[in-house]
């Protein structure tokens, strides 16, 4: 059996958070389509911060730092990862959409692809939804397409911290082979 030794956290080279806003980042981007849980978005700022996610956009009932309930997941990811407000979440679709972003709700949908086929071309953006309703109808309406996480028990969804980083990781390591 191999001896294992668990690293101190000087030996993880992790990046403080200036050589983080340098950093080359994931073309991914992160909308919160009204998420209500504080300690959910704090999550979801920990996974794009570890995996150099650009932005996230929160969105509608979703707060927003500061706020202790945030930093109580973030962990200070929130200092780190960019992130900007829009009061409506259409706002936020309209604007990547002008920017060149293909938009993706993480939802089942109709014609929705399964993650394992999904491969993300160019500047993508992910949209995942409220606790409870899930993305909101109008906005699925105005996105690209939909990519839903396969799912094999008696549960019908994740929860949105764990969407996050099951399709966060999964799209990272398609695009940069890590």
């Amino acid at each position: 059996m191999t001896k294992m030794r668990k690293l101190h956290i000087n030996e993880l080279k992790r990046l403080t958070i200036e050589e983080f806003k340098k950093a080359d980042k994931t073309p991914v981007v992160v909308v919160l389509d009204n998420v209500r849980s504080s300690n959910n978005i704090g999550s979801v700022f920990r996974t794009c911060d570890a995996l150099l996610i650009e932005k996230i956009f929160l969105c509608g009932i979703s707060s927003t730092p500061p706020d202790k309930e945030i930093h109580k997941t973030a962990l200070d990811a929130e200092k780190s990862v960019d992130w900007e407000y829009c009061k409506e979440t259409g706002e936020a679709v309209v604007n990547l959409k002008s920017a060149g972003y293909k938009i993706y709700a993480v939802e089942q949908v109709e014609n929705s692809i399964s993650l394992t086929n999904f491969c993300p071309e160019g500047k993508t953006a992910l949209i995942f939804g409220n606790e409870v309703k899930g993305v909101s109808q109008n906005i699925i309406n105005i996105c690209d397409g939909a990519v839903e996480i396969p799912q094999f028990g008696t549960k019908h969804s994740f929860n949105i911290a764990v969407s996050a980083g099951i399709v966060l990781w999964d799209i990272f390591s398609k695009i940069t082979g890590k």
